[in-house]
């Protein structure tokens, strides 16, 4: 997708060659800019993407109609890479993918799916994703403003024996207590997508159009992530919508539902700074990489992650619940008491979460200060305000495990 080019001085209405004007690249559109505009979504900026922050009901309503029945997301923007091996064997491409992620895939098996990260060196997490075994390839999706670094990566990383293919396409999220069941009458309630259990993964034929459905999602509810051809994402949509449980719902009650989930924001929680396990995101990095046999490291960044499992990090990515109605947004320093001169420590994500009716966050504290019930202070427009250290997620997780 093109992001264009700067407009010339000459015709941006310059009054001599000499005079450079800055134009930013015009922002791009998913497959479903018509469906947002057509529904009276605010539109705004977001990881060079035209973007819904929410529709007329509002956040707040976005965010606990999710909850209780069905929210509809786009999310276009974030980038699908297909890794085909060149011999047709998917285990050449799952083999040659171990050498840049610390997870089982080769161990991953057809129809599923995982959790993963890309590390560097120095055991820094340069983007999550999602990988998937489908017939004859994996499928990863990675964050939008990382998939264009995230392609070069692999690209420079990965063997030529490995061909790294992005997708142009669309990605439909449909999560909710409800998502399984407008989703099947839609479909007229296939067995096999019905059973369906949460990372699995399969390929439907939806209106005649090739897609691939995951049971996943980023919301803590059961749902599905729906990988639709561009040209059909709209029919797509609006036939989801037509189903008096399913709302469609922006980029701000996505962020919310996240957060009270628990679950990291890349760029904001967790970055190349940070250590899976730091981040509390060890339990992703499978047995048979982490202690004995032959595949035990051998990824970016091993001789830390591998160090900080066994002996613990400096440092953890703690839930934290404000003792007060105020909430305490990313970039604010901790405390470990009101009077305290130096900063222990800071919060990544923060905000009112609507299902607890309460303000929710998250940062990073020193160890020692990490168990739940732990006190600590957020300095505020020059005030010190409490907060108490929180498990997480803030809201239980309604995946379909079983």
């Amino acid at each position: 997708m093109s992001w264009g080019c700067p407009m010339s001085p000459n015709a941006a209405g310059a009054s001599s060659p000499s005079e450079s004007i800055s134009v930013a690249p015009p922002l791009a559109q998913t497959p479903l800019h018509a469906f947002h505009l057509r529904h009276g979504a605010k539109m705004v900026p977001f990881a060079g993407y035209a973007m819904p922050l929410q529709y007329p009901a509002g956040l707040l309503q976005e965010h606990r109609h999710t909850r209780r029945a069905a929210g509809l997301f786009d999310v276009s923007h974030m980038g699908q890479i297909v890794l085909r091996p060149r011999s047709g064997e998917v285990a050449e491409a799952a083999r040659a993918l171990e050498a840049v992620i610390p997870i089982d895939v080769l161990g991953l098996a057809e129809g599923r799916q995982r959790y993963a990260f890309l590390t560097d060196a120095a055991g820094g997490i340069l983007d999550d994703l999602m990988v998937a075994h489908l017939p004859g390839r994996l499928v990863v999706v990675v964050n939008a403003a990382n998939k264009a670094a995230d392609t070069a990566h692999l690209r420079a990383t990965l063997p030529d024996s490995v061909a790294v293919e992005p997708v142009l396409g669309g990605l439909i999220a449909l999560q909710g207590p409800n998502a399984a069941a407008a989703l099947g009458r839609l479909l007229g309630h296939p067995a096999d997508l019905e059973a369906m259990r949460f990372m699995d993964v399969r390929e439907v034929a939806i209106f005649g159009a090739p897609c691939l459905v995951s049971r996943s999602g980023y919301t803590g509810e059961d749902g599905f992530e729906i990988a639709v051809p561009a040209e059909a994402a709209e029919a797509l949509a609006e036939a989801l919508i037509a189903d008096a449980s399913v709302l469609p719902v922006g980029l701000g009650a996505r962020d919310s539902l996240r957060l009270e989930a628990g679950l990291p924001l890349h760029g904001a929680d967790i970055d190349p700074g940070t250590s899976p396990v730091e981040a509390g995101l060890a339990w992703a990095i499978s047995p048979v990489r982490r202690s004995g046999g032959a595949r035990v490291g051998g990824f970016p960044g091993a001789a830390r992650i591998l160090e900080e499992i066994t002996r613990g990090p400096a440092r953890r990515r703690v839930g934290l619940r404000p003792e007060g109605r105020a909430p305490v947004r990313a970039g604010a320093m901790l405390f470990a008491d009101a009077a305290a001169d130096e900063a222990i420590g800071h919060v990544t994500s923060g905000g009112f979460g609507p299902s607890l009716e309460a303000p929710v966050a998250m940062g990073f504290v020193p160890a020692a200060l990490a168990a739940p019930g732990t006190r600590v202070f957020a300095e505020l427009r020059g005030t010190r305000l409490p907060l108490v250290v929180s498990r997480l997620p803030f809201v239980p997780a309604g995946f379909k495990r079983g």
